[in-house]
């Protein structure tokens, strides 16, 4: 348990919330950013709010299961030149995953990723058998959390090509190139992993309808390289990282438009979180959740 035995740094709920809500701003400056920029101006897109709870988390170094109930604000759309995502997760661990200030960890996530669709660039569409469209992806991942003993400060660069693939609703996969550092307690300064590899594959497929009800497979895999070794020697892992949802379409029951409303279930299957070794409790998570969204 190397990651436990090093010196933990104690963070205030007050020093927390005061980085927290310096952190907020920055991630704000970067939202107005990514989408009042002129180049970046949308054809299409697609906000929502959602919850995601479960009862079975799994973090590294705790042998324990964790409660977490998970609030997100996610944004799509589609620009002259391909499409973005954004989307934040704010994560609200129970007192199996315990705060360096009391109760339950808190957790900050961001995900960033645009994709420059070459078609639309160029003006010649690449397709090719079930291929629609050549993209070339650039984003990144940004972390805090304010656990008793690691402390995370994630910070990632991702680029690379992207396939689009011609089905029902929409699928992509990637081949990115990730660039990851973090900070966490007990290190005096930001540790950069080796530069690492990782295929990605997202997807949105529409399953038909049950009565009136229609519903979809939606979700998002992930396969990354180990990244060395981590900030205090040890090796890393290879990671799995498949995180799907079934939704339902519930909109016709409150008289609103088709995907207003959404109510559904979800598993993540994590294994080596982090890049963990398999060896270590906590780092494999079999987590099955509830999900409700709503888009406006």
């Amino acid at each position: 348990m190397a990651r436990l035995q090093k010196r933990r740094v104690h963070l205030s709920g007050h020093d927390f919330l005061s980085s927290l809500h310096f952190s907020c701003i920055s991630l704000l400056s970067l939202f107005l950013l990514f989408f009042t920029v002129p180049v970046l101006a949308e054809d299409w897109s697609d906000t929502s709010i959602s919850l995601r709870t479960g009862s079975k988390f799994a973090e590294p170094y705790n042998p324990k299961s964790v409660a977490k109930n998970i609030w997100a604000l996610s944004h799509a759309g589609g620009t002259q030149y391909g499409s973005q995502f954004f989307n934040v997760d704010f994560l609200q661990s129970d007192k199996s995953d315990p705060a360096s200030g009391g109760g339950g960890a808190q957790e900050a996530y961001v995900v960033y990723r645009n994709t420059f669709d070459l078609g639309k660039i160029s003006g010649t569409p690449m397709t090719f058998g079930p291929i629609k469209g050549v993209g070339v992806t650039l984003g990144f991942d940004w972390n805090t959390k304010n656990d008793i003993s690691y402390q995370s400060k994630k910070r990632m660069l991702v680029i690379g090509p992207t396939l689009m693939l011609d089905v029902p609703g929409w699928m992509s996969i990637d081949l990115l190139l990730l660039s990851e550092s973090n900070f966490p307690a007990g290190i005096a300064n930001r540790y950069s992993y080796k530069t690492h590899l990782a295929l990605g594959a997202e997807w949105g497929i529409p399953l038909g309808n049950l009565g009136a009800v229609p519903f979809s497979f939606e979700g998002f895999g992930l396969i990354i390289a180990s990244k060395g070794r981590n900030e205090f020697g040890g090796n890393t892992a290879p990671e799995t990282n498949f995180d799907m949802n079934v939704m339902a379409d519930t909109s016709d029951f409150f008289g609103a438009r088709k995907k207003t409303f959404r109510v559904g279930v979800a598993y993540q299957y994590w294994k080596n979180k982090f890049g963990t070794p398999a060896s270590v409790p906590g780092s494999i998570a079999k987590t099955w959740m509830i999900r409700l969204d709503h888009h406006f």
